[in-house]
């Protein structure tokens, strides 16, 4: 099973070429959000609704070097937390979407 992690393409341009991918959130709250792949649409809609565009990141937790953790959310749905930054080699794939006018 793999995980999804959504970036803005200017965050994914700026951090792709890193050593090691974080987000905005391992500062803020300890981990960075991510997703399966049932949950992905609902996560674009809720928190991307105003965005034109973003870098869908496909990992596969067998290859990440930080802890990852389900934990509930506010949703009562259990999404994946990865606790430290993402490995480049975890990552199989960094899809740009176009999302629909609006949301």
């Amino acid at each position: 099973m793999h995980i999804y992690h959504v970036m803005l393409p200017d965050t994914w341009n700026a951090r792709q070429s890193d050593e090691e991918i974080t987000a905005d959130s391992l500062a803020a709250e300890g981990f960075i959000h991510c997703s399966s792949a049932e949950q992905l649409e609902g996560v674009l809609e809720r928190y991307f609704g105003g965005v034109s565009r973003v870098v869908v990141l496909e990992i596969d937790p067998e290859k990440l070097s930080s802890k990852l953790v389900f934990e509930p959310s506010t949703n009562n749905e259990v999404y994946p937390h990865v606790f430290g930054p993402i490995d480049p080699e975890a990552i199989i794939r960094a899809e740009e979407r176009q999302l629909r006018p609006g949301g």
